[in-house]
């Protein structure tokens, strides 16, 4: 009965899918909004923190949109999900375009992290249990942060303060491009390689977790199989899952309480980032 009034929803025209996501989400958690990790517009976050948090893993969650657009106000369901099973989630917000193009996005997403590392303890999380995770484009964010160091040493950090990434349906090794907007964000074409994670693949590289649905026409799934054969080759621990019947949309839906039943995105998501940040895990990275 809930899968069929959850699809009845959504099926609803007059309202947001989005909307009632965020408006069903619930659970044992707390929200602190608007925080300013860096001067200026589009760079602030939201803190989604389990009540009566202690020394609790810390995911920072970057949402896509093409890196032209997207609000943390609309993830307010992947906060609440992951939140109401003891993870402090933190969601930025960061520029795209046309405020701003390669690398920039990237260096907001830096600043975002470096923010979470020095303050995640006072909303009860453990900065030393920290897991990058993202959608689409930012699921491209994240594994640039974990795979390519210049961007995290640029905030005082290095690959090795991660525990681990996940990428939901993230482009990873899309040369050559297509769109006109995409290449004016990557600009000169003689660089591009260097906009691509698959080729900052080294080992030591942060664990790994990798999916998308099959389903997905608007990232090819061949992205995440690419990468996680590289990091796989390189001597890196990676998963991966392909979900047959999840889209580009639908896989980062199913995190949300309402639309949990389409996959078992939500507990992959948490099985890997449990296993990353257990005691035994942590100390042997030390």
């Amino acid at each position: 009965m809930r899968r069929v009034l959850a699809l009845m929803l959504l099926g609803l025209a007059s309202c947001s899918p989005v909307k009632i996501l965020n408006a069903t989400a619930s659970g044992d958690w707390h929200v602190t909004k608007n925080i300013a990790y860096a001067p200026g517009p589009r760079r602030g976050l939201d803190v989604y923190a389990p009540d009566g948090a202690k020394d609790a893993p810390v995911v920072v969650f970057f949402y896509g949109g093409s890196w032209q657009e997207g609000d943390k106000s609309m993830y307010r369901f992947v906060g609440a999900a992951l939140a109401a099973q003891g993870i402090v989630t933190i969601i930025p917000d960061y520029r795209v375009y046309p405020q701003v193009r390669f690398p920039v996005f990237l260096q907001d997403c830096a600043q975002a992290v470096a923010w979470a590392k020095a303050n995640a303890h006072n909303f009860g999380g453990d900065p030393n249990r920290l897991v990058l995770m993202g959608h689409s484009a930012g699921a491209y964010n994240v594994a640039m942060l974990a795979l390519n160091p210049m961007y995290l040493n640029a905030v005082g950090m290095s690959p090795r303060d991660i525990s681990g990434f996940i990428g939901l349906a993230g482009p990873y090794d899309f040369l050559p491009l297509q769109d006109p907007v995409i290449k004016t964000i990557f600009g000169d074409p003689a660089k591009l390689a260097q906009t691509q994670p698959i080729n900052f693949v080294t080992q030591g590289a942060p664990p790994a977790y990798l999916a998308a649905g099959l389903r997905d026409k608007t990232v090819d799934p061949g992205n995440s199989m690419r990468l996680a054969a590289k990091l796989r080759a390189a001597g890196d621990e990676v998963r991966e899952r392909y979900y047959p019947k999840l889209n580009h949309v639908l896989i980062i839906g199913a995190t949300s309480q309402l639309l949990e039943f389409l996959a078992p995105v939500l507990p992959d998501c948490l099985a890997f980032i449990h296993a990353v940040t257990s005691p035994q895990k942590i100390r042997s990275a030390a």
